[in-house]
């Protein structure tokens, strides 16, 4: 079956994204315990947790020649590092050492996230088998799983210093997982001297990154105000539009990694941002809780495959010796929607209601199309 063929070959690189999602859900599943520890207002949270998307950035910027010098142990060696950025928030004792901590973390996760992803398209073009929406799916879903797992573990009154260096041991074991045999030699063609510059790939599959990722963590931070401030719910209701998202990109990924080698990524991207497009102007025009509901989960299945999809169209855009320049790059861009999509929003929301805030989201799904056919025609 194709799926056990998928599954083999995304052995180290699912172990790589899996770690990922334990690294961040363990983190953030405890962080009221880190802000209690820095003595850190909400807006100063706010602020400090931007260091994060800025360490990932600059780690995005040197990972193209990381990742040439490690060759197949940049997987293995990543997550060893994350394993060791796990434990830095222990240390917290202030704002300026959470601030720190958060640098760090972030420069360490992007690290490995961008050598796995480059990973997957070097396997997608060798073996002729879509595996970016597969590998993402089991970040959705480790990241879901930690962070429920971790909620448990503080109802029962578990502490930081008792979890984390649980979580820091599993980091350990997907190490293990994600070590691999060299890969023989690459023998230049034809096509690698193609393309003078990159840039042409990079700047459509940029643009599609940044309004997903826009989508993404603005959805998942706003959904839950606008439930229960615009929608009238009660205290807790508003903590079922992030679960409902992330348990729809978790759904959306799996499926995709079935229909993209059916439909091809790009018909896969198209549709499902027509189908983002329509749950957020679902959610803006939602007059009950239920509705609203309704327009995330279309949200989150219309996101999911954005992402990973992309990817797969960028790496065979670009010469294979510029896959890890492509898409290294390509994220720094897409990235900064990554913490500017809920900025955005917010400024909306102040100044127009939440309503058009999510408005504003299916207006920028939408930019994902004339992106999408640039991209789409470049071979």
């Amino acid at each position: 079956m194709a799926i056990l063929a998928e599954l083999r070959a995304s052995r180290a690189t699912g172990a790589g994204l899996a770690a990922v999602g334990v690294f961040w859900g363990g983190f953030t599943a405890f962080l009221p315990e880190y802000k209690e520890a820095a003595a850190a207002s909400d807006a100063q949270l706010g602020v400090v947790l931007i260091l994060s998307a800025v360490g990932g950035i600059a780690a995005m910027a040197a990972s193209p020649r990381v990742i040439a010098a490690l060759g197949q142990w940049a997987l293995p060696l990543a997550a060893v590092l994350m394993a060791l950025a796990a434990m830095l928030p222990l240390l917290t004792v202030g704002l300026w050492s959470l601030a720190a901590v958060l640098l760090l973390m972030g420069a360490a996760m992007s690290t490995l996230d961008i050598a796995t992803n480059v990973r997957i398209s070097v396997l997608e073009d060798r073996l002729a088998l879509p595996l970016m929406n597969l590998n993402h799916a089991l970040f959705s879903f480790t990241f879901a799983v930690t962070a429920f797992g971790i909620g448990l573990a503080r109802k029962a009154d578990w502490t930081p210093i008792e979890v984390t260096p649980l979580i820091a041991l599993a980091l350990l074991v997907l190490a293990v997982l994600m070590i691999e045999r060299a890969d023989p030699p690459h023998t230049p063609s034809d096509s690698d001297g193609v393309a003078i510059s990159p840039w042409g790939a990079i700047l459509p599959a940029a643009a599609i990154l940044f309004a997903a990722f826009v989508s993404e963590n603005a959805t998942e931070t706003w959904s839950a105000l606008h439930i229960e401030r615009t929608l009238g719910g009660v205290s807790g209701d508003g903590s079922f539009g992030p679960a409902m998202l992330g348990l729809t990109m978790g759904i959306g990924r799996m499926s995709g990694q079935f229909l993209a080698s059916r439909m091809g990524e790009a018909r896969l991207v198209a549709g499902s941002a027509v189908i983002g497009v329509f749950g957020a102007l679902v959610v803006a025009l939602a007059p009950v809780q239920g509705v609203a509901l309704i327009g995330v989960a279309l949200i989150g299945l219309g996101v999911a495959v954005v992402v990973p999809s992309a990817n797969s169209l960028l790496g065979r855009a670009v010469a294979p010796t510029l896959r890890g320049y492509a898409i290294s790059r390509a994220w720094m861009i897409g990235f900064t929607g990554f913490f500017l999509g809920p900025v955005a929003m917010g400024l909306v929301a102040q100044t127009a209601g939440l309503r058009w805030s999510f408005a504003a989201v299916a207006c920028t799904m939408a930019l994902i199309l004339p992106g999408l056919a640039r991209l789409a025609r470049l071979r």
